[in-house]
């Protein structure tokens, strides 16, 4: 009989990894969303210096451990118990909020850069523990639940960390209540780890390898030579290609095109996030606990088809005459409006229906012993992924492409990677370890 997902909360084998992973994506979003607020309202002014460009450069700074030290994380994943590596990390981290707060207090914008790159190394440090954990704990059955769950609170996250980050951190006391904040946060994510199971290691006799270029070759060879492990970090990464780009693109959508005030741009966040909670709890229930791709590429054909009924939906819209912006009242008296707001839900309903079978079947077909590295290969090409669908996306709006447009364009190549996982992933096959 199917049990409920959510009698694994109940459960020490996850609900400590649960809150590490969850206080751990909320520190993240609540530290870089208050930190590009303030460069875009305050720091980049006092330095004299090009809002968009430093906004860039901190996205970018944060992204770039996963280029540099994946492959090494995913090698200390294998290599060592990962329990006691996830309280170490805890530790640093706790560590970097300090110096976060200490950043924020004296407004030293070259502190909080630095900071924001240690974040990223910490992160990309942890993304293997994570993933690579999980079937350590969890039998196979209990693989989708375990993943909808971890999927859809750190969408949960992401939206609660950016949402307060950016309301608190320009306010009277914004600097010391953020700096508190994500010190308490880190503080408590070190005492759930401290609570969590211990796992034997999966590769003790791994020696490691110093070159970085050399061993993320290896890593992304070995994954290669697994098909449905290299597919599934194919169908991931155009996951977080499209996630990162229409989140990029909703405030320009509401204040451009739908001419929204910021409350508007606030809830298609929140749509966006709690979309991709529904859809990836909504897997669990229709899979019933079998590791398969049997809806992935239908989930990426209802991707596609509501980023293309985004753009027609816009093509009838514009801002206000007058200049001014619509709060959510006056959006939500409009149905038009609701079209666009169903669309962005559904969009992303859909990408959580569409990713949570990916990270399964990467973490249950994957050789034991080399797990966490493929979720390290994984991160990598996830990076890589991200940083080309930005440059691309930039080239393709300097050329004069709207940014309706670009949901287009979006939407027109998610049918292309439903073909291809269509064509590549098998729905079911054993995992390794059977």
């Amino acid at each position: 009989m199917l049990k409920n997902q959510f009698h694994l909360l109940a459960v020490r084998r996850f609900l400590p990894l649960f809150l590490v992973q969850f206080f751990g994506a909320f520190n993240d979003n609540l530290f870089k969303n208050a930190l590009v607020i303030l460069i875009t309202y305050r720091l980049a002014a006092d330095m004299d210096m090009n809002v968009a460009i430093a906004v860039t450069a901190a996205q970018g700074i944060f992204i770039l451990p996963f280029f540099l030290f994946s492959a090494l994380a995913g090698q200390l994943a294998d290599k060592f118990e990962k329990t006691a590596l996830i309280r170490k990390l805890k530790l640093v981290e706790i560590a970097l909020m300090l110096l976060a707060g200490a950043g924020f207090w004296i407004g030293q914008f070259y502190v909080l850069m630095l900071t924001l790159f240690l974040m990223g190394c910490q992160s990309s440090f942890f993304g293997p523990l994570k993933y690579g954990i999980l079937p350590d704990h969890l039998s196979e059955d209990e693989l989708i639940a375990g993943n909808a769950l971890v999927g859809g609170s750190t969408f949960l996250a992401i939206l609660l960390g950016t949402i307060i980050g950016g309301l608190s951190i320009l306010g009277g006391n914004g600097a010391l209540l953020v700096s508190a904040l994500v010190i308490l946060v880190s503080v408590a994510g070190f005492i759930a780890a401290r609570a969590m199971p211990w796992t034997g290691a999966a590769s003790p006799d791994l020696a490691l390898e110093s070159n970085i270029l050399r061993e993320s070759w290896i890593i992304m060879k070995h994954a290669r030579g697994n098909r449905a492990v290299f597919h599934s970090i194919m169908g991931i990464s155009w996951f977080w290609l499209l996630g990162a780009t229409v989140l990029a693109q909703f405030p320009a959508l509401t204040r451009t095109v739908l001419g929204g005030d910021e409350q508007v741009g606030t809830l298609f966040l929140a749509a966006f996030s709690v979309g991709i909670g529904l859809g990836a709890l909504l897997c669990h229930k229709l899979l019933r606990g079998i590791v398969s791709a049997r809806y992935v590429p239908l989930a990426a054909l209802g991707m596609g088809l509501f980023c293309l009924d985004l753009y027609l939906a816009c093509q009838s819209l514009g801002p206000p005459a007058d200049g001014s912006l619509l709060g959510i009242g006056q959006f939500a008296a409009d149905l038009r409006y609701w079209r666009i707001f169903m669309d962005c839900l559904l969009i992303s309903i859909f990408g959580g229906l569409y990713i949570v079978p990916l990270y399964a079947l990467l973490q249950d077909r994957s050789d034991p012993a080399l797990r966490s590295r493929m979720v390290a290969a994984n991160n990598i090409f996830n990076a890589v992924f991200m940083v080309l669908g930005a440059l691309v996306t930039m080239a393709l709006l300097a050329a004069g492409l709207s940014i309706p447009g670009v949901f287009l364009a979006l939407g027109l190549l998610t049918w292309g990677v439903a073909y291809y996982i269509f064509r590549t992933i098998r729905p079911s096959a054993p995992s390794p370890s059977h």
